[in-house]
């Protein structure tokens, strides 16, 4: 497998340091390919998650979101024995995880018709959010005597 150089993204991004551990993380993971799931982009900061779980009720999955990581984990309940002529809708098992990114939250999950709906929105708090930052009016004189700290205007605030 290729090594991937960050070098250059390091020198003008701050904050990606995850970025290769994240990208580890999601090659060196087991899939298996069951259930089949889809991603979709519902809006802007909206998303979908839909998994095909034939056969299993809201008593036979688990879903756990902890450190942006979302699980979906299905065991059927055994029903008592049948016997099948022929089996054709999977009954196993199954573990498949999801890694979201900061501030993405899941907001709910519905399950019909066999599938899974899990909803996620990504709401980023008002810290983060483009502000403007207003530019005060200081004269010359205040500057030439604001010393290191700045201006006696801004140092009072």
């Amino acid at each position: 497998m290729a090594t991937l150089d960050f070098a250059p993204l390091y020198r003008s991004s701050i904050g990606f340091d995850q970025l290769p551990h994240l990208l580890a993380h999601a090659l060196q993971r087991d899939e298996t390919g069951f259930p089949p799931y889809n991603i979709e982009k519902i809006a802007n900061d909206q998303y979908r998650i839909t998994l095909a779980v034939a056969g299993l009720t809201q008593d036979d999955i688990e879903i756990v979101y902890e450190h942006n990581m979302l699980t979906v984990r299905g065991k059927a309940q055994e029903t008592g024995a049948k016997t099948y002529l022929h089996r054709g809708i999977a009954g196993r098992a199954f573990e498949r995880q999801f890694d979201l990114a900061d501030h993405v939250e899941v907001t709910g999950a519905t399950l019909g018709n066999g599938l899974l709906e899990i909803a996620l929105k990504r709401e980023l708090p008002e810290a983060l959010k483009p502000r403007r930052i207003p530019i005060g009016a200081t004269s010359s004189a205040e500057l030439a005597t604001a010393g290191p700290s700045g201006p006696a205007s801004l140092r009072a605030a």
